[in-house]
């Protein structure tokens, strides 16, 4: 892949700059560089978890639709009533250090002529970014809100593409409410592999949607190679509190049987799907991730999975969802501790808002958010950018100034470089006292990469920003999805895979009559 070049400054910043930006090259993830934050004590963290087996124990879970399920917790020991199925205290703990991957690699597509592959590793000390998940919703500052089409979902994998700070291609991005629904599944996954190299995800909302994206896989791939290799990614939503529907337990097991990775996520708002206390809604989300977690090694043992989480917060006036908030982030924190110790990789949220737009509050709410969930050692970062309106909306200029943000935590989770260069002893020896370092040797070497370079941050005068048109960040950011999209190229795929994979649709669509529900 060739990296995109930041949009040029106006021309008023550009006089004082003695040279362009070089073109930004990023790693295809990050490994942290910095540790991450023990929020809680032993004794919290013993007790947390001691809470979550008494759940499991007394309270149980359930699992409506799927009997193969039951079945599985039957044969593994488990006490199954009817759909209730209780377990032991520390049975579901046995079952997921026994066989759980403790880190994996996910494939992305290859490349003809090039030899760059975009291959993530997710758990252990990896971070990996991935785009908003789900909205039905798009939004741009030209056309405001609206359902979201095809055509957008085209629209972000691509830009997912040109940002050199998202490692994932993600999965529904937004819903192309345009295709019907028992079909748009084939289109998505489709728009992943054609305009974009990076690693995916596929559908979830039927069993034969994620056979089909996993079909899709063994066409690019090869059947063989997905056997062995994780290409695929599945988000397994759990019907909290304490409920796995059908759908979604199919789904997971459909995705382990294939050796691929669900990621297995409680989505609990406090006071609604959980406890309003926040560590009882800890202990529930880690109790019901848990569950789905030791489902995937009962389905196939050493298939690769990810420990999720989305617990946020609630206005009890309203009953609307609150993001941002401090609540969620020490639930961040302590489900971090929780999922090391468990020895399992961390999915956490990202840049979650319930803004409508791409303001002040979206930019608190946002960092308020990633900032616990880098802390806490997540592993696979979802929703890292565009989300708005609690998920309902992507935001096209939400999306770009999110990239920038996550621009800066590559520089972060890099943690600090200890040598004669960053030590700067020459530059003390070439400035004298009271002198500036502006102009000096050191400075001059390290010009390009000392700082990041924020690329929508306005920090011109204000007699120049006047001047380039008093332009909001918005705005600014509305100029540089406009420009990614403009230069936006798909990467080059092997036509006889893309000739297969069309086919493979077309007769899949021709089989069944549309369905918009």
């Amino acid at each position: 892949m060739s990296e995109p070049e930041a949009t040029p400054a106006p021309a008023t910043r550009q006089r004082n700059r003695s040279r362009t930006r070089p073109a930004i090259a990023a790693p295809t993830f990050l490994r942290r560089q910095i540790p991450t934050y023990s929020f809680l004590q032993p004794d919290g963290l013993d007790r947390l978890h001691a809470q979550a087996e008494q759940i499991l124990a007394e309270i149980g879970v359930e699992f409506r639709g799927d009997d193969e399920a039951l079945d599985l917790w039957r044969k593994a020991g488990a006490k199954v009533d009817g759909v209730r199925v209780r377990f032991e205290p520390g049975h579901v703990t046995e079952i997921i250090q026994k066989t759980t991957p403790k880190t994996f690699i996910q494939h992305g597509r290859a490349q003809l002529g090039s030899d760059r592959q975009h291959a993530v590793e997710i758990g252990g000390d990896a971070v990996v970014f991935a785009p908003a998940y789900g909205s039905p919703f798009v939004y741009d500052r030209e056309k405001g809100r609206r359902y979201g089409s095809l055509e957008d979902f085209k629209n972000f994998v691509k830009m997912t593409w040109m940002s050199p700070w998202l490692h994932h291609s993600g999965g529904t991005i937004c819903e192309p409410v345009d295709v019907p629904v028992n079909k748009r599944h084939l289109d998505m996954v489709y728009a992943h592999i054609k305009h974009s190299a990076k690693p995916f995800m596929g559908s979830v909302t039927a069993p034969e949607r994620t056979e089909d994206s996993i079909e899709m896989c063994r066409i690019l791939f090869g059947a063989d190679f997905v056997d062995k290799n994780c290409v695929i990614l599945g988000n397994i939503n759990t019907n909290s509190p304490l409920i796995f529907d059908g759908v979604m337990s199919m789904a997971l097991r459909a995705y382990a049987r294939a050796n691929q990775a669900a990621v297995v996520v409680p989505f609990i708002l406090g006071g609604a799907m959980g406890p309003v206390t926040t560590a009882g809604a800890i202990a529930q989300a880690h109790a019901e991730a848990m569950v789905g977690v030791a489902l995937t090694q009962l389905e196939r043992p050493g298939a690769p999975v990810i420990y999720g989480n989305f617990l946020s917060s609630m206005s009890l006036r309203s009953g609307a969802p609150t993001f941002g908030m401090p609540e969620p982030a020490m639930a961040y924190l302590a489900i971090g501790q929780l999922a090391q110790r468990l020895g399992v990789p961390l999915r956490c949220g990202g840049s979650l808002t319930a803004s409508k737009v791409a303001d002040s509050q979206a930019a608190q709410e946002s960092a308020d958010s990633l900032w616990p969930a880098l802390l806490g050692g997540a592993n696979f970062i979802l929703h890292a950018a565009g989300w708005l309106e609690g998920g309902l909306v992507m935001g096209y200029e939400k999306f770009v100034l999110d990239c920038d943000h996550l621009g800066m935590m590559h520089k972060l989770m890099a943690g600090l470089t200890f040598d004669d260069n960053t030590l700067a002893m020459g530059a003390f020896r070439e400035v004298e006292p009271g002198k500036h370092f502006l102009g000096c040797a050191h400075t001059m070497a390290n010009y390009t990469t000392a700082f990041y370079d924020a690329d929508l941050a306005d920090n011109d005068s204000f007699e120049q920003w006047r001047d380039a048109g008093s332009r909001p960040a918005d705005e600014r950011a509305e100029k540089k999805w406009r420009a990614l999209l403009a230069s936006h190229t798909d990467p080059a795929l092997d036509p006889a895979i893309d000739e297969a994979l069309l086919d493979f649709m077309n007769r899949k669509k021709q089989s069944m009559a549309d369905a918009w529900y």
